[in-house]
């Protein structure tokens, strides 16, 4: 990675990229992000150079997005369509101990975190957030700005929606199709369909709300 990182978002997420990155020997320029009380601060010893739209300020860099929160699920495609850049101004960022399948095909903007583990080739989508130690393994489809936590398991043939979140230690049986912007709550065993939109807990996982 030649480019130096953008990392949009100084959060706590932006602090696991920035480590990534790091791992990887990768430059880091900067952060950016819309409060103006982390203006001129720094993270990790990493600044924070302003809003988010001085990314087309800095057209030599590559950008990240570092944002995820089960309370908006399509936040990050939210901040993606507010941006509008190309694919070719994001990076995709693996961290070195995470293992992935020849073949397997990352979207640009996807991040993988250390111990992140896809098993088989497989396509991953754009922006796509894996925390450590989430496994994928056969013939899984991970759709654009999904998010799976730390230790999320996923089964094969599973299919992920767009901007669906799945918690930390969630399980998800064969054959199971998790709907757009769909939650999955930490540490749900799915066994069935979630639809679109709406959150399901428990074990094994069931209905608990319907996201507006």
């Amino acid at each position: 990675m030649t480019r130096p990182l953008l990392l949009v978002g100084a959060g706590g997420l932006a602090r696991e990229v920035l480590a990534a990155a790091r791992a990887l020997g990768a430059p880091v320029l900067g952060m950016l992000d819309d409060d103006a009380a982390r203006y001129g601060t720094t993270v990790d010893g990493v600044p924070v150079l302003g809003g988010l739209d001085l990314v087309h300020d800095h057209s030599d860099a590559a950008v990240l997005l570092c944002v995820a929160n089960p309370a908006r699920p399509a936040g990050r495609a939210a901040v993606a369509a507010r941006l509008g850049l190309p694919d070719e101004r994001y990076a995709t960022l693996v961290h070195p101990a995470a293992s992935v399948a020849h073949g397997a095909e990352l979207g640009a903007g996807t991040v993988l975190l250390a111990g992140a583990v896809i098993t088989a080739p497989q396509r991953v989508g754009r922006h796509v957030l894996a925390m450590p130690h989430v496994l994928m393994t056969h013939d899984d489809e991970v759709g654009d700005h999904a998010t799976l936590a730390g230790r999320a398991t996923l089964a094969g043939n599973v299919t992920v929606g767009e901007s669906a979140y799945l918690g930390a230690g969630a399980l998800v049986r064969q054959g199971v199709h998790i709907g757009t912007e769909a939650v999955v709550g930490m540490g749900a065993v799915v066994l069935a369909d979630v639809p679109a939109r709406q959150t399901w807990a428990g074990v094994p996982a069931r209905l608990l709300k319907e996201n507006p």
